[in-house]
């Protein structure tokens, strides 16, 4: 018996060091539906209640970039759960004016602390409708930042530089999609 758990051990671990570490297959495979063997929030098959905010961002042509780095990150199952959450999903156009090789850098094994933290710093801990914004508004972000509002003749924009294009309501929470990529500030 201790044999064949030694087996499948090395198995596992020669598996692992072969990972491809090429970006574009990174965001292929991770744009792929979540697997079963997670076991999180996000396999619980369910067709007829409203889609939660990831299973909105996956069938979003234009979040697969977005869909990548939540996997990248483990951030799936925290974003399947409950909530409410308010979200501010990135286009892949946003992600596209980040400096050539940020991204790919981003999405490394290495990378995955600051993934986690961009990421988490696209999110607050409510339901927030568009209409609820007012200017000068502070927001508290789920890494432990702040993002100011600024609104003018009805349009939202954070951080003086990523408006709101677009919002969408979701079962455990609100997604305003984004023409950028908010990025926390340096400490």
């Amino acid at each position: 018996m201790k044999f064949l758990i030694t087996i499948f051990i090395a198995a596992i671990v020669f598996a692992s060091c072969n990972q491809n570490k090429d970006t574009q297959a990174q965001v292929a495979s991770a744009v792929s539906e979540p697997t079963a063997s997670t076991g999180g929030q996000e396999n619980v098959k369910d067709d007829e209640s409203e889609k939660n905010i990831v299973k909105v961002a996956i069938g979003s042509k234009d979040h697969t970039t977005l869909v990548a780095a939540l996997k990248q990150a483990d951030l799936v199952t925290a974003l399947t759960n409950a909530g409410p959450f308010t979200v501010f999903a990135p286009t892949n156009e946003a992600f596209d004016k980040l400096p050539q090789g940020t991204l790919k850098s981003l999405m490394q094994d290495d990378k995955i602390a600051i993934l986690q933290n961009i990421l988490q710093y696209h999110v607050t801990l409510s339901a927030l409708k568009v209409e609820s914004f007012h200017n000068g508004q502070t927001l508290g972000m789920v890494n432990g930042d702040n993002v100011t509002v600024s609104v003018k003749d009805g349009k939202v924009t954070l951080n003086d530089s990523v408006h709101i294009i677009a919002s969408v309501p979701a079962s455990n929470g609100m997604i305003h999609i984004v023409d950028g990529v908010l990025l926390p500030p340096q400490k």
